[in-house]
């Protein structure tokens, strides 16, 4: 086990991550907070997130805000993986990790030794994780894949197009968010299925197949049963499904029962449209529903958010006001829960950094405890000497260039 190894049900697992940017580093992030002990191998300039990821303070170049975020509680190491030393370093922490992750193309992985097969020849019970653009053998195989491509390509881009009128992308990386969730649920599934001493497996994770999935098992809907079908959840597609305007504000309310809908027309002092046959029940609703939610959106205008609340709350309507970013910071139950803290042990810059903690809670194995994101190539001594490098032959892979 590894000393980093402290807390969470997967202590005790190495991951051997070769990813970067985002959707990679969302599942060993996962992984990390579940206590694996992930070690983040980088090229020689870094991951490209160290630089694209906002403006890092002047005192720690490389250290830019969203890959502090997506790289926490990794440990980091440089390896030049284009040459043979590199290639042999890697091969020896291969032997002594749970799992190999990867977003790099199948050629490169092939051309590196990499590849699932000469891992395997290395470590029986290795499980090997490729996430990639698209799945082998279709016709795709290989292309390049970036979250706007794949939430175009996966019908994600047309959501918004039947909702508001022009396809639109998420403004955040939805679907690297959502496969590096899957890849890290398809990892943890793989390790238990090895039990204590079985092989392990390969894993290929690709990125349009799992977002088109997302996108059709939401909304295939009547096409389920035949070309004649339509498609689209109406109350999702509905342009009405959105955080509604109040006098001051907007508010998320949701009333999809028929005891929720009745408290709804009370709480607005329409008791009389309990008795409408286009309201009266789940179908009804969902056969009306551009008008259900049409007066909704109108009632809501009556008052401020503030007002509105504890009237929803009392009728047993669910409601919550819809934040901006800027005062999402102040969440009480965020700031409550310890999700969203100040780390001023983990200070980069003049004011102590705002940090996110893993949101999960775990009764018998505890919690990893949270560390600060790497700087390039922070851990190589520790990780070396834990492979049982000499001072000698470190001093020796800095001098030829294999590390930085």
């Amino acid at each position: 086990m590894s000393a980093r190894s402290q807390g969470g049900p997967l202590r005790g697992i190495r991951v051997l991550d070769a990813t970067g940017v985002i959707v990679g580093p969302t599942a060993t992030l996962m992984l990390a907070e579940q206590g694996a002990d992930v070690i983040k191998v980088e090229p020689p300039e870094g991951d490209m997130m160290r630089r694209l990821g906002g403006r890092a303070p002047a005192n720690a170049p490389g250290m830019a805000p969203k890959f502090l975020h997506f790289n926490r509680n990794k440990r980091s190491i440089v390896l030049d993986l284009k040459t043979p030393a590199g290639q042999a370093v890697m091969r020896r922490l291969a032997a002594t990790s749970d799992v190999f992750i990867s977003n790099m193309r199948a050629r490169a992985l092939v051309s590196l030794g990499l590849d699932a097969a000469s891992m395997a020849a290395l470590n029986r019970r290795m499980i090997h994780c490729t996430i990639s653009g698209f799945a082998s053998g279709g016709p795709y195989d290989g292309a390049p894949a970036y979250d706007t491509i794949i939430q175009g390509l996966s019908g994600v881009a047309d959501c918004f197009r039947r909702q508001a009128g022009e396809p639109r992308f998420a403004p955040f990386v939805l679907t690297d968010h959502i496969v590096g969730i899957i890849a890290a649920q398809a990892i943890c599934a793989a390790l238990v299925g090895r039990g204590t001493d079985g092989p392990g497996q390969a894993i290929e994770v690709p990125m349009f197949e799992n977002a088109a999935a997302f996108v059709l098992s939401e909304h295939l809907g009547q096409r389920t049963y035949g070309p004649g079908g339509s498609f689209g959840d109406p109350r999702i597609m509905t342009p009405d499904a959105r955080p509604l305007p109040t006098r001051d504000g907007y508010i998320c309310v949701s009333a999809n029962t028929d005891a929720q809908a009745r408290g709804f027309f009370d709480a607005i002092g329409r008791p009389e449209l309990k008795a409408d046959p286009r309201f009266g029940s789940v179908a009804a609703r969902l056969e009306n529903v551009a008008d259900y939610f049409r007066l909704r959106a109108e009632a809501m205008m009556a008052r401020t958010t503030e007002e509105w609340l504890p009237l929803l709350r009392q009728h047993d309507v669910p409601a919550m006001r819809a934040h901006t970013l800027d005062s999402l910071l102040d969440d009480p139950q965020l700031r409550g829960s310890g999700t969203l803290v100040e780390e001023e042990d983990m200070q980069i810059g003049e004011e102590p950094m705002l940090g996110l903690r893993h949101a999960n809670r775990y009764s018998g194995s505890g919690t990893a405890p949270p560390r600060l994101a790497p700087r390039l190539d922070e851990h190589a001594e520790e990780i070396l000497s834990e492979l049982g490098f000499s001072a000698e032959e470190r001093a020796g892979l800095r001098n030829a260039g294999v590390m930085s």
